[in-house]
């Protein structure tokens, strides 16, 4: 049992694969579309390409009939779509990211209405064209979702279980929580580190948070820790995370 797939009678201390996947698609605007080259016959042929997400965490595209991944879904429907972590660790090896594969068929119907909103919510520039008669909305319809973390930390996520997961509540104001903690409170930094982690820290920068614990790289001489830290209790909203990390270093002193 690791930390990423916990049995069902404890509680997590860190989410799911299945949930990182999600909360890195919803924070992310830009992939990489590979599809069947026409051109060149059994190769990729990968672009750069804007997405949305519908209800499901499907991956949502606006694409023109005039492009060549259009024309080559047109003879191939089979794709890929690479996201990856925007910002992070020096080396990029070491920075999240996740690849959803499956079928792009064009979208109809009652459905066509809440992708659209989604899709321009996400990317207003899109509203000059959208509705340009080579432009038609399409969704990737998820055969498999493929999630890395990190060094070592890696694997394969059941589509079903992809669809039941949510991103993270706490994703869109993550990067205040981290300038905030890192600009105002190195000391409580080093503190978590010591009491919680049991590493003397000389040096602590908070590189993560979510709703059930932080993530922080610390220094001990000519040693650098990665460090999970669990939160005591599961924090869904900012102003619950920062109740829970002044209890923490209340229980610490």
């Amino acid at each position: 049992m690791t930390p990423d797939q916990p049995d069902a009678a404890s509680a997590p201390t860190e989410p799911s694969f299945a949930e990182r996947a999600r909360t890195l698609l919803h924070l992310g605007r830009v992939a990489t579309l590979s599809t069947l080259s026409r051109h060149l016959p059994g190769h990729p042929f990968g672009s750069l390409t804007p997405y949305g997400l519908d209800r499901g965490g499907r991956p949502t595209l606006l694409i023109s009939r005039l492009a060549l991944h259009a024309q080559n879904l047109a003879a191939d429907p089979r794709a890929s779509l690479l996201v990856a972590e925007a910002d992070g660790a020096d080396d990029a090896q070491a920075r999240a990211r996740v690849t959803v594969v499956g079928a792009v068929a064009p979208i109809e119907g009652a459905a066509l209405a809440e992708v659209r909103e989604d899709y321009l919510a996400r990317h207003p520039s899109a509203r000059t064209w959208v509705d340009f008669g080579d432009f038609a909305f399409h969704r990737l319809e998820v055969a498999g979702v493929y999630y890395v973390a990190g060094f070592g930390a890696m694997g394969w996520i059941e589509p079903a279980e992809y669809g039941r997961a949510e991103a993270d509540p706490l994703a869109d104001g993550a990067a205040a929580i981290l300038a905030h903690m890192n600009a105002d409170h190195a000391d409580a930094l080093l503190l978590y580190c010591r009491t919680y982690a049991g590493v003397e820290a000389e040096t602590a920068v908070m590189t993560g948070v979510d709703r059930l614990g932080l993530r922080v790289r610390a220094t001990a001489g000519e040693r650098v820790h990665d460090l999970r830290i669990a939160y005591p209790r599961e924090a869904r909203s900012a102003m619950e995370c920062r109740k829970v990390l002044v209890e923490m270093v209340r229980t610490a002193r």
